[in-house]
């Protein structure tokens, strides 16, 4: 039984629905190290920076407004613990305490969907932006509630980027979609054992356990399928987008 419970995960890890973190991570670390070695970088609501690493040829400042505790208010998806010790500027994200034209490259990822106002914090890194200055945004299409209660978007389109970008002086230079429909479909059927564990009772969480073994995987062995084959689903739905933008 145990060997067959290996072979079975073994499986599963290799499904779809497992590499929206993953792709972000890679395309914001090629991203940063095309940047020219030396500039002033802003990494706006960097939480615990975990960037960083891929900014050691950049002078780096991360900003956050500190108010996470990894806890929140308990509703939702909350990761527990949050290390915001080692911050550099602690303020609000709309009102950074820079001169204009601070910075040679902002990078802002996961966070648009965590502010009230984020067209006003596209605004504020117009002003903080160097001319010809890089944006680098990531943010998702559709997103659970988490980090609550500073939760305030569920997702953002391209059409949103491209709009107010463009009204605020950028020019857009990559806007790219993370995954698509039938991989966001499995990676939200990968969850729903801990939905049912925390959200139901413990005999239907302890069913949720063996449909997900008899139903959900052939279902995202299905969807991984229909991925391979896929022709633009990301439009309807993805995870997000990643999205390179420099200041006129």
């Amino acid at each position: 039984m145990g060997h067959f419970k290996s072979v079975l995960k073994a499986i599963v890890s290799r499904l779809p629905g497992r590499n929206n973190e993953a792709t972000r991570s890679k395309w914001i670390e090629r991203t940063l190290r095309e940047i020219p070695q030396g500039l002033r970088i802003l990494d706006a609501g960097c939480g615990e920076q975990q960037f960083r690493k891929f900014c050691s040829h950049l002078v780096y400042v991360g900003q956050d407004f500190a108010g996470y505790d990894g806890l929140g208010d308990q509703r939702g998806l909350q990761t527990g613990s949050w290390d915001q010790t080692k911050l550099d500027i602690v303020c609000d994200i709309v009102s950074v305490p820079e001169p204009d034209s601070s910075f040679d490259a902002i990078l802002c990822t996961e966070v648009l969907e965590h502010v009230v106002d984020p067209v006003a914090v596209l605004r504020e890194f117009s002003r903080l932006l160097k001319p010809q200055g890089y944006l680098i945004l990531t943010a998702p299409f559709c997103s659970l509630t988490h980090f609550a209660p500073y939760h305030f978007s569920t997702g953002f389109n391209h059409y949103w980027y491209s709009s107010h970008l463009q009204t605020l002086g950028f020019s857009v230079l990559e806007i790219q979609a993370n995954g698509n429909f039938f991989e966001y479909l499995a990676q939200e059927i990968r969850r729903t054992i801990f939905m049912a564990k925390r959200y139901t009772s413990p005999p239907a969480a302890a069913l949720s356990v063996a449909a997900y073994y008899l139903l959900g995987i052939p279902f995202i062995c299905g969807l991984g399928f229909l991925s391979s084959a896929d022709r633009g689903s990301s439009e309807v739905l993805c995870f997000g987008y990643h999205v390179l933008a420099r200041r006129s």
